[in-house]
C-alpha cells in the first residue's frame, strides 16, 4: 500500500517497513492476545522516492525524530492492527508534507499607529486617575 504524501510525491510500499507489537489500552483481554500496536518504520536516507533537496529538508526539519536517518510513527489508539495501520500511514503523511512545506512568509515589523499610541495613553491617565481618587483625603 504505497503513501501518496502530495501529488508529486508518494512513497513506495517496499520502502515502508512495519513492526507489531501488543498495545496498552482499550481492548480488555483482546489487548493481551493480539499485537494490534504499529510502528511503522521509513528510511529517508536510503529512499529513491524523494530527490536529494528534500532528502536534505526532512533530514534537517524531522532530526529529532530520526534514528539513524530513519523515521519512526507509532499507532495504538484503535483496537484493530488494520486500523492502527491507517493511522500510521496518515500520520507518516502528514509528518513529511509538514517537513516539506515551504517555510511561512517572514514577518514585517510594524509601528504602532499614531491613534494606537494616544489611546494607549489616554488609558493609562485614565487608570492612574482611578487609582489616585482611591487615596485618603489628606487630613486638614
Amino acid at each position: 500500500m504505497d503513501l501518496m504524501v502530495s501529488p508529486t510525491l508518494t512513497i513506495p510500499a517496499v520502502e515502508l517497513g512495519w513492526r507489531f507489537s501488543r498495545s496498552s489500552g482499550p481492548g480488555g483481554q483482546h489487548v493481551n492476545t493480539s499485537d494490534s500496536r504499529v510502528e511503522l518504520l521509513w528510511n529517508i536516507d536510503e529512499s529513491l522516492a524523494i530527490s536529494q533537496e528534500q532528502r536534505m529538508v526532512l533530514l534537517a526539519r524531522l532530526e529529532r525524530r530520526l534514528v539513524s536517518g530513519v523515521v519512526t510513527v507509532t499507532a495504538h489508539e484503535q483496537r484493530s492492527q488494520l486500523r492502527n495501520r491507517e493511522v500510521a500511514l496518515e500520520k507518516l503523511g502528514v509528518l513529511v508534507a509538514a517537513a516539506l512545506a515551504p517555510p511561512p512568509a517572514s514577518r514585517r515589523p510594524t509601528k504602532p499607529s499614531r491613534g494606537s499610541k494616544r489611546r494607549h495613553q489616554a488609558a493609562k491617565q485614565q487608570r492612574s486617575t482611578t487609582k489616585q481618587l482611591r487615596k485618603r483625603p489628606p487630613s486638614d
